[in-house]
């Protein structure tokens, strides 16, 4: 069961708060945040449960990265 993390930072145009899995050699995101960057999520069977929890944390446009969370990835 992956581990998943979100983007503290909004991404620049969209606005969106990217969830990626962890650890970083797990996603090639060019935009894969730095640690301080970072807020668990935890562990989570699929993409959309934690990107889920991202929005329960008060990240209400979190999406799914589009290269480790494709599934979740909605633009």
């Amino acid at each position: 069961m992956p581990s998943y993390i979100v983007n503290k930072n909004a991404q620049f145009g969209s606005g969106d708060y990217e969830v990626h899995v962890t650890p970083r050699s797990s996603c090639r995101s060019p935009r894969y945040p730095q640690p301080e960057n970072q807020a668990s999520l935890g562990y989570h069977e699929t993409c959309s449960t934690a990107v889920l929890k991202a929005k329960r944390l008060g990240y209400q446009t979190a999406d799914g990265c589009a290269y480790c969370a494709a599934a979740c990835h909605t633009g």
